[in-house]
């Protein structure tokens, strides 16, 4: 292990180059599982579906619904994407209007 960690340094140490908002993000899966439980929430109790389109409304649909209960801010969200568009120049499109 300590030599695969020596080997692939170059490419694990780019995690210590972000600011600790943006490798909190990184790290912290909590709002990925919440949103992934929710969805298979809304999916689990149907047999199955009569089209792959079917499948997709009734996500589509359960994303609208999810979207409407998260109301909590990310914490430094300016200073997270102020970041991002640094590291990522030209990558990053926002409609901040």
């Amino acid at each position: 292990m300590i030599k695969s960690w020596n080997n692939n340094w170059h490419n694990l140490s780019a995690y210590f180059r972000y600011l600790s908002e943006i490798r909190k993000m990184i790290y912290t899966t909590n709002i990925v599982e919440g949103f992934h439980r929710q969805v298979r929430k809304a999916t689990k109790t149907k047999g199955s579906f009569t089209s792959q389109t079917a499948l997709e409304k009734l996500i589509f649909l359960a994303i609208k619904n999810i979207s409407k209960k998260c109301v909590m801010p990310v914490q430094n969200w300016s200073l997270i994407v102020g970041q991002l568009d640094i590291f990522f120049a030209g990558r990053l499109k926002l409609d901040l209007a």
